[in-house]
């Protein structure tokens, strides 16, 4: 269902009263507008909406590290080579890539709680038939098809939560979007951290794997309650075809739009420069510095928790100077801390260079999601399409860089890198907020 905030007012206790109403286009293929459930919430109900939101960004990053610390396990336990662990890493990345791409259709046509409801039972349902595939019965088709529909469930749900975090955003009049990013964050740490408890401990992937399933089905059908329904619409059934044309038209409209380009060109750089210190800055410490291995991980950790304390203080940033020039300014600190990392004559310098880099690239992805949302006519379909250029840069920059360092070097193609992080830059001024956003204007 397509919805439009037609008023948000401060209330009593100095939070926004939200009044959704069902797009009048589709009263034209046979909906009608039903009961309005997001009308006039109070502020203990907007912090709660909020705290449901903070649950799933970090349960969805306790799982993702869930799966992938066991990686090593699933390989032994299957005894797979590293071209058949690739097919299980692509049968999962395909089936986000596909929830991605299509998460905007379910949104539009029921809601995005009534479309998390699903996909968050589709992830418990994912993990479980893979836990099951990776030594309860040793099974490496039943392995596949548990990630791809992890994946699938996953990437549909990244969607969802975003868009549903941007309208939280829209409610409390403030910039939310990277502390929402960071709680991911901050689970994903806390996800690996259990992943090498378990290890140690000599519990089995199956177990721990599946125990997650089960902890994530509990938790976030319980945060799911708090989250307010979107108006709900019928269905004329006279006029299903129509309306089947009206929802493929949204899905489609927004691909139209110079102004999706440019926030994915935003995305994209940013999704880069994140994605490539992921998988190669250990490798370019240790090939390209000389450092041993344990410095390679100091220098991802140190990566990491400047992301993690950005997105956890960029909100107020934001609500400064703006969404624009905060997307510029660190865009020059990601670029100068990439290319100091790249020219450091010694790895003191290269720790600057690295803190640098990560704190740059902390607000791209988010700030992106955060502009997509800005319409919540098309909020769905825009945050959809750039989730889907942010799991392009995701699913394809490793692989491709690989290929191009094996031709001149990982330092070298780090340069890459620096050029889409000027790119992103310089597509900043596509996250200007449009009229009548309430948040990323700067001046609070």
């Amino acid at each position: 269902m397509l919805t439009r905030v037609e008023s948000f007012r401060a209330g009593d206790r100095g939070c926004g009263a939200l009044v959704v109403e069902a797009s009048n286009r589709f009263e034209k293929c046979g909906y009608s507008e039903g009961v309005i459930s997001r009308s006039r919430l109070d502020r203990r109900q907007l912090v709660r909406w909020r705290t449901s939101i903070f649950t799933l960004f970090l349960l969805c990053g306790v799982t993702f590290a869930s799966w992938a610390s066991r990686l090593p396990a699933v390989k032994q336990n299957l005894a797979i080579d590293d071209f058949e662990v690739g097919i299980l890493l692509f049968a999962m990345g395909v089936g986000s890539l596909i929830g991605v791409m299509s998460a905007n259709v379910v949104v539009v046509r029921w809601g995005a709680k009534r479309g998390l409801s699903v996909t968050i039972v589709g992830i418990a349902i994912g993990l479980f038939l893979a836990a099951l595939g990776v030594d309860a019965l040793s099974s490496y088709p039943l392995t596949v098809i548990g990630l791809a529909t992890l994946g699938l469930c996953f990437g549909a749900t990244d969607v969802m939560m975003n868009v549903e975090a941007a309208e939280v955003e829209q409610a409390f009049e403030r910039t939310l979007m990277p502390l929402f990013h960071a709680f991911f964050s901050l689970g994903t740490v806390a996800g690996a951290g259990i992943g090498v408890a378990m290890t140690a401990w000599g519990v089995g992937a199956s177990w721990h794997l599946g125990t997650v399933a089960v902890v994530w089905l509990v938790i976030t059908a319980n945060a799911l309650r708090s989250i307010p329904l979107q108006a709900q619409v019928t269905v004329d059934p006279d006029a299903a075809s129509p309306a089947r044309r009206e929802r493929l038209h949204a899905a489609l409209e927004v691909w139209r739009d110079p102004r999706t380009y440019a926030i994915g060109a935003i995305i994209l750089g940013m999704a880069f420069a994140e994605g490539s210190a992921n998988d190669w800055l250990t490798i370019a410490v240790v090939d390209g510095h000389n450092g041993s291995e344990a410095t390679g991980a100091v220098f991802l950790t140190v990566f990491s928790v400047a992301m993690t304390v950005f997105r956890a203080v960029g909100g107020p940033l934001v609500d400064r100077i703006g969404r624009v020039w905060t997307l510029r300014a660190l865009s020059v600190a990601a670029g100068v801390g990439l290319v100091v990392f790249i020219l450091a004559p010694n790895i003191p310098i290269a720790f600057i260079g690295v803190a640098l880099w990560g704190a740059g690239a902390s607000l791209g992805f988010p700030l992106g999601m955060s502009a997509a949302a800005d319409d919540p006519r098309r909020a769905a379909a825009s945050v959809s399409a750039a989730a889907t250029i942010g799991y392009v840069a995701f699913l394809c920059g490793p692989p491709v860089l690989g290929w191009v360092s094996h031709q001149i070097g990982i330092l070298n193609t780090l340069w890459i890198i620096v050029g889409l992080i000027a790119m992103s830059g310089l597509a900043s001024g596509a996250a200007k907020p449009i009229a009548g956003s309430k948040v990323g204007a700067g001046h609070h």
